[in-house]
């Protein structure tokens, strides 16, 4: 079994949203962890200004039973809260694309940089619209997600922060991009950084794995 019993046994996963549905990724997510024996918290602050994100991030890490290993953002959630609240997609995506860059940049510089073994950033991208339709507000928060993972793996690379999206194909099951982002939390996560994994077809796009390199001047 990919994902056995036990697998992330004394890592933390801290996963982020805009406080979605129990039964949404995030918290299908978050069971899954804990059944493979990770410590989970939870962080409902990505819509928001620089400093309430900083400051919420900096409480929840003062609570973790210990180092954080992999932060998930759950982009999804968050542009469809916001394009529920606001019936606008392009303001949704503004809005999904400003809170997780405030959330991961916080994030970051609090529990990775520091860390000499880095840390890993799922960032998971909403589902494209219904019959394959052109939609520019998830068509562009699914393409800036995957460009936030491209350019800061290298940008982070000298820290080995590693970092990935997932961008779910249409229909695909949610327990599906739970099992990929935890599989990306694993050990065998450390292999990957720099790559868009189109959930549905099994296949990152991008080129081979890269390893982030280690810690160093």
């Amino acid at each position: 079994m990919l994902l056995r019993p036990g697998l992330l046994k004394g890592t933390v996963v801290l996963l982020a949203g805009a406080g979605g549905p129990s039964d949404g990724i995030r918290g299908v997510v978050g069971g899954r962890a804990a059944e493979l024996g990770a410590a989970v918290l939870e962080l409902d602050q990505v819509r928001g200004e620089e400093d309430a994100v900083e400051q919420a991030v900096a409480i929840t890490l003062d609570s973790s039973p210990g180092p954080l290993g992999t932060l998930v953002v759950e982009g999804g959630e968050c542009f469809e809260q916001a394009l529920t609240q606001t019936g606008d997609g392009l303001d949704a995506l503004r809005g999904t694309l400003d809170g997780s860059w405030n959330v991961v940049r916080a994030v970051a510089n609090r529990a990775f940089i520091p860390a000499p073994d880095g840390g890993k950033i799922v960032l998971v991208a909403p589902a494209p619209a219904a019959g394959g339709e052109p939609d520019p507000g998830r068509d562009g928060t699914r393409a800036g997600l995957e460009n936030m993972a491209r350019t800061l793996s290298i940008e982070w690379a000298r820290h080995a922060i590693r970092l990935t999206a997932l961008l779910p194909a249409p229909g695909v099951r949610t327990v599906d991009v739970a099992d990929l982002a935890l599989f990306l939390a694993s050990p065998a996560g450390d292999y990957y950084s720099g790559c868009r994994f189109d959930v549905g077809s099994g296949t990152p796009v991008g080129g081979p794995p890269v390893r982030a390199l280690p810690s160093g001047p």
